[in-house]
């Protein structure tokens, strides 16, 4: 507001110092007489016709300053529309997303897919819950690209969070956080590679609350392959020790499930490029609009004074040089 104040000021400033060059020359004020007579050979002007000439252009030189200015009067207000997705990546953090048989391993690959979904949206919300034995609000909905990608690379095994699967609370939490959205699109994409196995929800009574509250789940589940093992440490020699992922498969009867509740999809991704593509498909999900802040709608006057003050100027220029008989411009 300070930066438009100074620029209307500095535009007026014109109008004004073309104001005072105007009177100056009106006046003589800076021109020496050439010739010097008697003063009763001298006839005397009307000094009234005089005054009124330079009233006359000085309001004119007045009123270009104040088109300088660009006044205007608001309208009202228009509304700019974005189209926009409210989405909360739910994330299974569990020791078994350290599996090799995606390179480095399946919850790297699904950090970097997650990171180039979100460059993709720009307009979105996005929101990042990672779990294992407890859920956490890694980040609330924010469309700060920067941010999201900077969050997303903080999702890792391990922590405060223990070692289960709860996806009933985790998708819970979601849920509740989604519920105080106003956007009418919302939407879940669950990423999990076990099954369910602590919580006070069950993965089920999650998705009856998501429906209810009208969002849609995407679930996928990562890896499947029967050979996948984990590191658990390393031997004397200092070599990385594996062993197979312990607990069940992927639970795929219930993923189906909680999409089919939700009106979402499930999807299974063995490897990289599946999971790649999975994303690429709920990308394409159907955008709604949200009002973001309004614009006021101006009605432009310096038009109307720009054009007054050049006619009053061009009078007054023309009234001393047939009024006054001065040879002035």
């Amino acid at each position: 507001m300070k930066d438009l104040e100074f620029t209307a000021l500095y535009n007026s400033s014109w109008g004004i110092l073309g104001l005072i060059i105007w009177t100056c020359s009106f006046y003589y004020l800076m021109k020496k007489p050439e010739l010097l007579l008697p003063s009763g050979m001298i006839k005397k002007s009307n000094g009234l016709k005089r005054t009124i000439v330079w009233l006359v252009g000085a309001i004119g030189w007045l009123l270009v300053a104040y088109s300088l200015t660009q006044p205007r009067v608001p309208q009202g207000f228009a509304k700019n529309k974005i189209e926009v997705n409210d989405i909360f990546f739910v994330v299974d953090v569990s020791r078994s997303m350290l599996a090799d048989d995606f390179k480095p391993n399946r919850l790297e690959v699904a950090k970097e897919k997650i990171a180039d979904f979100v460059g993709l949206r720009p307009t979105d919300r996005i929101g990042l819950i990672m779990f294992s034995e407890r859920a956490f609000t890694l980040l609330p909905l924010s469309t700060d690209l920067n941010l999201i990608k900077q969050m997303v690379g903080e999702i890792n095994v391990g922590g405060m969070l223990g070692s289960g699967t709860n996806i009933g609370d985790a998708l819970g939490l979601a849920v509740a956080r989604g519920a105080q959205s106003l956007a009418k699109n919302k939407v879940i994409i669950l990423m999990t590679d076990g099954v369910s196995n602590v919580g006070f929800l069950t993965p089920v009574q999650a998705a009856e609350e998501a429906r209810k509250q009208g969002i849609k789940v995407y679930t996928i589940g990562i890896g499947g392959r029967g050979d996948a093992k984990i590191p658990y440490g390393k031997n004397i020699f200092g070599r990385q020790r594996y062993q197979n992922i312990p607990g069940g498969s992927i639970d795929f009867k219930t993923l189906k499930e909680i999409a089919d509740k939700t009106n979402g999809k499930t999807f299974e991704a063995q490897d990289e490029k599946a999971l790649k593509d999975v994303l690429a498909e709920i990308e394409k999900l159907e955008k709604s609009e949200i009002n973001s802040s309004a614009r006021v709608i101006y009605k432009e006057l310096y038009l109307r004074f720009l054009i007054s003050g050049v006619a009053l100027i061009l009078l007054a220029s023309l009234s001393r040089k047939y009024v006054l008989r001065e040879g002035g411009v």
